[in-house]
Parts: structure tokens; C-alpha cells; sequence
């Protein structure tokens, strides 16, 4: 008898063991055979997950305590997310028995302190969007493995920057959105890549703030109160983002030892001129746009494959500024107070593939545009007439958007020099719609074009008919207008494949691989 309750218990503890380490499954949870838990409308750590467990993810519940006892025994775990739980409060050491945690996301919760004790072999922290005011010294202590910290949108004002010294295998270092007034001290972190200070209220940094990060790539110090380019940034820079801020001037000693710099943003500054100071050899992308610039800088490298100087108050392109600019790609000049562009301005770019003019003041479709064209908007300028010497060299031209200007007519002849022509955005212009207009309609439909018509304006009694489907306008017109011969009058079949024609989806791609979807609308 004996003996049979001793095998009975032994088997009992046996099923008990198998329970927690192979797992019966928490109640409201999923778990699957990649050793991932799930748990859904919960308000507190489940007990009893599976111990072979390595991933995880409470998110979106209503945890508002973790306590130690909460992860217990999960020495397998890897990857532990706790994303928006309503998280007040981590006791100490909670997380310390997780000896192969590798990331731990506890961001968009209510922590008002970084919870401590973390275990040594954690890589990726994210603690944004929490309520954290203070970072304190022992914070982070013993992280020596850690790549990943994100503290973004918190409540800290100031760091002392020697709080993070410990952490010096980390990568990358996200601070945006603290309403950070001052950083203290230089950051010590040579392996730190990336550096995002985004959104605070930074007006300087310490003058020694660069000088122990010989790895940094990208930094972000946009959305701050910097009157001037901080100085003695990492030569090492490959990305550069100051946009929202308050510069005013750009400095060649500011700028001329950033040598592999490839992306700068300057993007909503008070910039008037930036000529010598952006002739860096390795730049690609620059954009200075919402500045107070009144020309195009000059002196880019010839590498220069996309330049974006929309909303300013430039007036005129001229061959000065684009000289040598053999690989640019993309061109952004949109809502600036283009009046004039010189025939021969973009003759150098021989691999421009979009320009954006829109929202500028030009009376003449430009002459002289590269033959590499796929993408031209000109939507909201004066444009009233389109010559064939203008468009005859445009044989790759894909979109073309002339919505907004004063075309009243449009010679048919002139899209057969367009052969690749795919989207072609005619509305908002003051049509006059006579049966040569209807001419250049049957030429459209015939290309399978994808179109936005627009409206009549003229003749009064066809005004506010879409010329491109109306049965009332393209009725009128049943002849041939160049050789006299009547023909067939357009029935409402026709009219209605036409209504379609000029409905149609406009977010199909163009057959170029580098193709630039901006806003058409």
C-alpha cells in the first residue's frame, strides 16, 4: 500500500513538473510551439507560464504593478513586451531573475522612475512614452551588453550625461520629445551609431558635448532652439537632421570636416544663403526647404541625387546654380516665386527623372527640360499655351500634371510627342470647349490615358461639363473637324466608357524602378 502511494505522488510530481516546464497554457493566453505566449484582458502577470518560454507579450492589457514574483522561474526568456499595460510601478530586482532576457519594451506606460534592477545581458530597453522625469546614476549600472535605449517622450529636463557612461556598448540613443532644456558633460559612448534628440528645447550643447563619439552615423537634433549649427560634430556623420530650428546662417567651419556626410535636413529654418558651406563630397540628399532662401545654393557636389528647396522664395533657375549637377534625380522647387527658368539651367542634369514646380508663378510650359523627365508638376502656376518646342524632347515622360493654370485649349498633335505618357492631370483649367478640344479628346481615350479632365468654362451653355464624358459636348460635335466629313455622333456608350476614363485610379506605378511618388493631389 505504501508503495503504491509513493509511485502515485511520484507521478503526481512528475505531471506538476511537465506542467510547468512543458506548459498547460495561462487562461486568457495563447501559446504556441516557437515558445511564445500571448495573453489578451488581463490585470495581472499570469501565473504558471510555461518555463521553456522565450517570448512573452503582455501588451495592450491593464497590468498597473509588476512585482518580482511576477517572472519567476522564466530563465529561458529572451524577449519580454510590455507595451501599454498602465504600468505605475516595477518593484526592485522584478526583472533581475531573467538572466537570458535579451529586449524588454516597456514603453506608453505610467512609469515615473527607470525601474532597476535590469539583468546584465539585456540588449534592447525601450522606455518611451512613460511619465520618467529624474535619470539617476545606478539607473542603468551593469548593462554592459546593452545596444538599444529609447527614453523618448518622458518628462527629463536635464541628463548628466555621465549616467549613461556605463552602458558603452550601446548603438543607439533616443531622447526626442523630453523637453530637454540641457545636457551636461560630454557623452562618452564610442560605440554609440545613432543619436536622436528630436523635439526639446536644446539652444546649445557642451563645447566638448562630440568629442567621444567616433561612430556616430546619424543625429538628429530637429524640433530644438539652435540659432547656429552645433559645432565639432563627429567627422564620422553619414546622416545630419536639424530641421525646426532657428539657423539662420550656415558656416563653412561649421560644416566643411563632416567629409562623409550623405544626408543633410535643414528643412523649416531661417536660412537666406548656404552656398560654400554645402560643397561636402559625399552629399546626396539635401533639403532646405520652408527657409528664406531667394536662389538655389550653389556649389553642391556632383553626386547630388535628390535637392529639395520647396516653399522659399526663390525667383529664377538659372545655369549657375545647377552646373555640374550630373546626377541629380530628383528636383523639389514647389511653392516658391518662379517666374523664369533659363533654357539652359538643367542641361547638366542628365539623369533628372522628377521636378516638381507647382505652386510657382510661370506664364510658359519651361523650354530646355532634360529628355530624362518621368515625373513634371506644374499644377497651380499661369501656364496658358504649351508650344511643341517645350514638350517635342520629352519622349520619357510618364505624369505630367498641369492641374490649375489657364490652358483653355490643348493641340493634340503636341501629345504625340509625349509617347510614354501614362497620367495626365488637366483639371482646374478654364477649357473652351469647342469641337477642336473634342479633337484632342479622341486623341486621349485612343491612348488609354489615365486622366482628370476638368471642366468647361466656354462656351456659356457647356459651362461646368466635364469635356471629357459629356454627351451634351461631344454630341455636338459629330464631324470631323479637319476634313470637313461628318462623322458618326458619339453615343452614350462611348460617353460612359469615357466617365470611366476619367475616374480612373491613379496610383499605378510608371515602369521606372526609381520612381518618386510625391503628391499629385
Amino acid at each position: 500500500m505504501l508503495t503504491k502511494m509513493l509511485v502515485l505522488l511520484c507521478a503526481l510530481s512528475a505531471v506538476t513538473c511537465l506542467s510547468l516546464c512543458l506548459g498547460d497554457c495561462p487562461k486568457r493566453c495563447v501559446c504556441d510551439s516557437s515558445k511564445e505566449v500571448q495573453c489578451y484582458r488581463i490585470t495581472s502577470v499570469p501565473r504558471a507560464i510555461p518555463r521553456d518560454t522565450r517570448k512573452v507579450h503582455l501588451g495592450r492589457n491593464n497590468i498597473k504593478q509588476l512585482r518580482v514574483s511576477d517572472f519567476n522561474g522564466l530563465t529561458r526568456l529572451e524577449d519580454l513586451v510590455l507595451v501599454s499595460c498602465g504600468v505605475e510601478v516595477a518593484e526592485a530586482n522584478t526583472f533581475t531573475t531573467l538572466k537570458n532576457l535579451r529586449t524588454l519594451e516597456l514603453w506608453k506606460n505610467k512609469l515615473r522612475n527607470v525601474p532597476g534592477k535590469f539583468p546584465s545581458n539585456l540588449e534592447v530597453l525601450k522606455l518611451g512614452n512613460n511619465r520618467i522625469q529624474n535619470i539617476r546614476e545606478t539607473d542603468f549600472e551593469g548593462l554592459t551588453k546593452l545596444k538599444v535605449l529609447e527614453l523618448q517622450n518622458n518628462r527629463i529636463s536635464a541628463i548628466h550625461t555621465g549616467v549613461l557612461s556605463s552602458i558603452y556598448r550601446l548603438e543607439s540613443l533616443v531622447l526626442d520629445g523630453n523637453g530637454l532644456e540641457i545636457l551636461i558633460g560630454p557623452l562618452k559612448l564610442a560605440h554609440l551609431k545613432r543619436l536622436s534628440i528630436q523635439n526639446n528645447k536644446l539652444s546649445s550643447l557642451p563645447s566638448n558635448f562630440f568629442s567621444f563619439l567616433p561612430s556616430l552615423l546619424f543625429l538628429s537634433l530637429s524640433g530644438n532652439a539652435f540659432r547656429k549649427v552645433p559645432q565639432e560634430m563627429p567627422p564620422s556623420l553619414w546622416s545630419l537632421k536639424l530641421d525646426r530650428n532657428m539657423i539662420r546662417v550656415l558656416r563653412i567651419q561649421d560644416m566643411n570636416y563632416l567629409s562623409h556626410l550623405s544626408e543633410l535636413s535643414l528643412s523649416e529654418n531661417r536660412l537666406s544663403a548656404a552656398n560654400e558651406a554645402l560643397a561636402l563630397t559625399n552629399l546626396s540628399i539635401v533639403d532646405l526647404s520652408k527657409n528664406h532662401l531667394k536662389s538655389v545654393p550653389t556649389r553642391f557636389p556632383s553626386q547630388l541625387r535628390t535637392l529639395d528647396c520647396s516653399h522659399n522664395f526663390i525667383q529664377k533657375l538659372t545655369l549657375k546654380e545647377f552646373t555640374g549637377l550630373c546626377e541629380l534625380k530628383h528636383l523639389f522647387l514647389e511653392y516658391n516665386n518662379i517666374t523664369f527658368i533659363d533654357p539652359d539651367a538643367l542641361q547638366h542634369c542628365l539623369h533628372l527623372s522628377d521636378l516638381a514646380l507647382e505652386q510657382n508663378h510661370l506664364s510658359f510650359f519651361p523650354n530646355g527640360l532634360p529628355d530624362t523627365l518621368i515625373r513634371l508638376d506644374l499644377k497651380g502656376n499661369n501656364i496658358k499655351i504649351i508650344c511643341k518646342e517645350t514638350v517635342e524632347k520629352l519622349k520619357r515622360l510618364q505624369v505630367l500634371n498641369l492641374r490649375n493654370n489657364r490652358l483653355s485649349s490643348l493641340n493634340p498633335d503636341l501629345l504625340g510627342y509625349l509617347p510614354r505618357l501614362k497620367r495626365l492631370y488637366l483639371d482646374g483649367n478654364p477649357w473652351n470647349c469647342t469641337c477642336d478640344l473634342m479633337e484632342t479628346r479622341m486623341f486621349l481615350t485612343a491612348r488609354y490615358l489615365d486622366i482628370r479632365s476638368g471642366h468647361c468654362a466656354t462656351p456659356v451653355h457647356y459651362r461646368g461639363e466635364t469635356w471629357i464624358s459629356s454627351i451634351k459636348v461631344l454630341n455636338s460635335c459629330g464631324h470631323n473637324s479637319k476634313s470637313g466629313s461628318k462623322g458618326k455622333a458619339i453615343l452614350p456608350n462611348d460617353a460612359k466608357k469615357a466617365q470611366n476614363n476619367d475616374s480612373l485610379n491613379t496610383n499605378s506605378q510608371t515602369d521606372n524602378e526609381e520612381y518618386y511618388d510625391y503628391d499629385t493631389d
